[in-house]
Order: structure tokens, then sequence, then C-alpha cells
């Protein structure tokens, strides 16, 4: 690697380092099942069936920036499924859920690492659509996944969600209803 004056790394055959690394965003998705069907929304941007989810911002965590971003999509609240417990430690703030799915996907220009975790609402009938960012929404059967509209990843992470649903500790979901 040899450096010019701008001080930007450049590789002898002409390769920009700094193009070389991708931006990695941290980003949250949820997967938010009711009477065994999941919703969708058909995100304007990208034109494709996601589950609800965005960027995490600074200082934000995980969970409030899932329920930050139903809020702004489909002005509903939501809750992120978490294990009931005992904390482990006595000095935490809040102890945070634990997300069903993990991974790092290419979006455009840059890099998505996602984290992907199981909702639940009270309020399903206030949805309303942030019409900027979202085309529609929808609800799915596990059955339905398998059109061809729903991109075979965001079937797959649907299917692993209905999964931990069904496992799901009955004292957690009696505790979110």
């Amino acid at each position: 690697m040899i450096f010019q004056n701008s001080r930007k790394p450049i590789f002898q055959d002409g390769r920009k380092a700094h193009k070389l690394f991708m931006k990695t965003d941290l980003v949250v998705a949820g997967y938010l099942i009711d009477k065994n069907k999941v919703l969708l929304v058909n995100h304007k941007k990208r034109d494709l069936w996601l589950p609800p989810g965005g960027h995490i911002k600074k200082n934000e965590t995980p969970d409030d920036a899932l329920k930050r971003e139903f809020m702004e999509e489909l002005n509903l609240n939501i809750d992120v499924v978490k294990e009931i417990g005992d904390s482990l430690c006595a000095d935490i703030k809040k102890e945070l859920a634990v997300p069903f799915y993990v991974n790092l996907h290419k979006v455009g220009d840059h890099d998505h690492c996602c984290l992907y975790y199981l909702c639940m609402s009270r309020n399903i009938n206030t949805i309303k659509i942030r019409k900027s960012e979202i085309k529609s929404f929808k609800w799915f059967q596990a059955k339905d996944l398998s059109k061809k509209i729903i991109q075979a990843d965001v079937r797959r992470i649907a299917k692993k969600a209905f999964e931990v649903r069904n496992k799901a500790d009955e004292s957690v979901i009696k505790y979110l209803y």
C-alpha cells in the first residue's frame, strides 16, 4: 500500500483502500405475528416485502429503535419479545431482548448488520402506514410466504419467527397480552 498527497492509502494497482471496505450500518427488523399471520410491509425505496424496521440511531438501544420504527412506519406500538427472569446483574439500567436471528447482508453500496426480533402488539387495528416509506402492508400466513413476491431470505427468516413464536414460553406471551 502506498500513500499519495491526500494521505488516503492507494494500492499499487490503483485501487483506493477506502473503496475496498464496506460501510456497515446496524439495523433492526421485527417479525410481528398475530393469529398465525406475520406482518410484512412493501418498502417504497427498495420495492420489496420486508419486516418493519430500520437503522439504529446514535445512543438508541435496538429495542427502542424497533419500537420507534414500528411507530414511524405503521403508527403501531409494539413489545419486543424477551425472556422474563431474574436480572443477572445488580447495576443494569435495562434488560434488552435477544434477537432470534442476526445476519450481515449487502444493501446497495453498504452492508446492514441486522438484528431480527419477534414482536407483539395489542393494537394491530391502528395501523396507518407512512406513505413516504411504505407502499402497503399485508398479513401473511406461513403457507403464503412461498409466493414469488416474498424474497427467499425474508421467507426463511419469517418461518424461523413462526418457529420461535410457537416455542415461546407461554408465560412470556401471557405477560405481553
